[in-house]
């Protein structure tokens, strides 16, 4: 199977893979004229043909498409002979892309595939085009190597990278379709490092929105206006603090918070004696710059189970070299939260607008633009034939044991799947690693690490087969 999954990956995924980095997928946030500039559609036609060509026996592939939304690639492929019936594993990953974000280093760009030993750099490579090919060398090997699987439907989408807005009406559509889902497995995650299979166990949910200060509607010469009319950016100050601690980074709104179980606290510990220094050698900070904390357990639970508020986006300030002495008009900022796994994110989003919209210093209007909100999802606890599974592939693909993480981003197709089938297993991993730089420049797949995962895959899937 191991001989299987390699010549798969050497002679038939790298050279598809190459091909789809290559292609600018931007997740439709990114860009609004998806529907016409096709790039999505390109890498849904990309990813159906090479899955085509496989010719697994029985299987059919479609690229799937509902009104208004963005495609999903889909394939489905029938059980081994003698394997269970009635029984689904569904394997997921996405084919949208985060957009280049910074400058990339020389040889190397979002667009321009380069392989530099056992790195495949570009967008896209492990965050993560890569999957649906590892899942579909892992379903070739298991039945090359004469082993069993249920069956199996691989699931790509292309709006996850957007929080997966477009995926729950196709999630609705395809019910029927899918069966009975009793294994899910998730290849949009990874671990501390790659000297062993890292289990993701939880997922932060997430809400957002665009919010607009508003105190005139056209700028003034600031020798006029200032200190008659108030500052848009001074009264967002005003609003941001009643959202978050600015000295220590808590959030205030009681409805972002929920409480940590304890063992995803003993899990942590034991992250950081297996891998001590990973959180803070994961980040290079400038010169005198310290972290949050010094503990590292609790920089992994703020990562994984407290709320975080970034600001990640802003509007009505011009460029330095453009700035005149003018009192502005508006201020906007796109307000990012991070959730805890099990809070709720309607009613985060809720107390987020009640807070910015009530009371507003001066009377200024504030406008709410695009919103967002996706529960997180925390892991049920795994079923005896899947942890034994774990501990036997662990041994003979790592040799090293496997470990369990909460991680700090969000899958909301895991949200929507554990309410879906809430008797599912999960299995959440995946080849990124703490330097694979997803959402940044530089991003690359360790593709020793990718064909590894593909090789656990095949053992999990085997033995959900023969798990009795």
């Amino acid at each position: 199977m191991r001989q299987d999954i390699r010549r798969i990956w050497d002679t038939d995924v790298l050279p598809s893979l190459t091909e789809f980095v290559a292609i600018p997928a931007l997740s439709p946030t990114f860009d609004v004229e998806w529907a016409t500039s096709g790039h999505l559609d390109a890498a849904a036609e990309h990813l159906r043909a090479w899955l085509e060509r496989r010719a697994i026996p029985g299987a059919t592939v479609e690229v799937v498409r509902l009104p208004g939304l963005s495609p999903v690639v889909l394939m489905d492929v029938p059980a081994t002979p003698g394997g269970p019936s009635g029984d689904t594993v569904l394997l997921y990953g996405h084919l949208d892309k985060q957009p280049p974000f910074g400058e990339w280093s020389a040889g190397l760009g979002p667009w321009t595939p380069v392989r530099r030993g056992n790195r495949l750099y570009g967008r896209g490579a492990v965050d993560d085009g890569y999957s649906g090919y590892a899942a579909t060398a892992a379903i070739e090997a298991v039945r090359a190597a004469g082993g069993r699987h249920a069956r199996c439907v691989v699931v790509l989408e292309t709006s996850e990278e957007s929080g997966s807005p477009h995926l729950p009406p196709y999630l609705e559509h395809l019910r029927d379709r899918f069966g009975e889902v009793s294994l899910v497995v998730c290849l949009d995650s990874g671990g501390y490092d790659y000297d062993r299979l890292w289990l993701t166990t939880s997922l932060r949910g997430l809400t957002g929105a665009e919010v607009t200060v508003r105190v005139l509607p056209s700028g003034l010469h600031s020798g006029m206006a200032s200190g008659v009319v108030p500052s848009s950016f001074r009264i967002f100050r005003t609003l941001l603090d009643r959202l978050e601690d600015a000295r220590t980074g808590r959030v205030l709104l009681p409805e972002m918070h929920s409480d940590i179980p304890a063992d995803r606290v003993a899990e942590a510990r034991s992250a950081v004696e297996i891998a001590p220094g990973v959180v803070r050698h994961a980040v290079e900070l400038p010169d005198g710059m310290r972290l949050v904390d010094d503990d590292e357990v609790e920089l992994i639970l703020n990562n994984t189970w407290r709320p975080t508020l970034s600001v990640i986006g802003a509007s009505g300030f011009p460029e330095p070299a453009d700035a005149g002495n003018v009192l502005r008009p508006h201020s906007t900022l796109m307000l990012s939260f991070r959730l805890p796994p099990t809070a709720d994110s309607d009613a985060a989003l809720d107390a987020l607008r009640k807070a910015v919209t009530t009371d507003v210093p001066y009377g200024a209007q504030v406008e709410l633009g695009h919103t967002e909100a996706a529960d997180g999802w925390n892991a049920p606890p795994l079923a005896p034939w899947l942890r034994s599974s774990l501990d036997d592939l662990s041994a003979s693909v790592f040799g090293n044991p496997w470990r369990t993480l909460g991680i700090g981003g969000s899958i909301p197709f895991m949200a929507l799947l554990a309410q879906t089938y809430p008797e599912a297993q999960f299995v959440v991993t995946g080849a990124a690693g703490g330097d694979s730089n997803p959402h940044v420049a530089d991003e690359w797949l360790n593709l020793d690490q990718a064909t590894r995962i593909s090789e656990s895959v095949a053992h999990i899937l085997d033995a959900h087969a023969n798990r009795g």
